[in-house]
């Protein structure tokens, strides 16, 4: 976690059915900045603003693509939220849920903040998966739970901003340590001494 007085730098994995990938992180494309990820993986980042305090919250987004299992592993391990991403209108995708939640469970920290979503709610006709269903696994496990649209743009921030809250609230606020600020020249930071190597 890096974090500056007035920004913190959050890791976010994006876990969705195989080829989802614009459903969610790409909503988000208007209010973020893309940056070069590994290959197989889209890597942009949204910046949010809370409590005077500003995130910048760098999503990862595997697009559920199973050779990329290994990489995604290493994910879990830096991420201080992760988002599950099902289509309601493909039961199969919300059976991948069970099985993200066990590697999240095997791989990420024991802190890291969980949320579920279910996408495509704009498309009630076409509906396979109720959403008592999802709120169900969210309850079981002890994780927020939202239905979106990516397209029609529903409750995408809202998820985001709430999961930013969520990472922000177990965050440990860091003072300033006297230490590290040389403040007799009048300079401000003037360097910082390494507790480290």
């Amino acid at each position: 976690v890096l974090q500056l007085p007035d920004l913190l730098l959050a890791s976010v994995l994006l876990l969705a059915p195989s080829g989802r990938r614009v459903a969610v992180a790409g909503s988000v494309s208007g209010t973020a900045e893309a940056v070069h990820a590994p290959r197989g993986i889209d890597f942009k980042i949204k910046t949010v603003e809370l409590q005077g305090k500003k995130i910048k919250l760098q999503i990862w987004d595997t697009a559920g693509q199973e050779r990329f299992h290994t990489i995604t592993t290493s994910y879990y391990r830096g991420a201080m939220g992760i988002m599950l991403v099902y289509d309601i209108t493909n039961a199969k995708s919300f059976e991948n849920i069970s099985k993200w939640l066990r590697n999240i469970d095997e791989h990420a920290n024991e802190d890291v903040e969980r949320m579920l979503l279910g996408n495509k709610c704009d498309m009630e006709d076409k509906r396979v998966v109720p959403k008592a269903k999802g709120e169900q696994i969210a309850r079981e496990h002890g994780i927020r739970f939202f239905e979106t649209s990516a397209k029609a743009n529903i409750n995408i921030e809202k998820a985001f901003l709430t999961l930013a809250e969520d990472i922000l609230r177990k965050t440990p606020v860091k003072e300033p340590n006297s230490e590290n600020v040389d403040i007799s020249s009048g300079g401000g930071v003037t360097g910082w001494k390494s507790k480290c190597c």
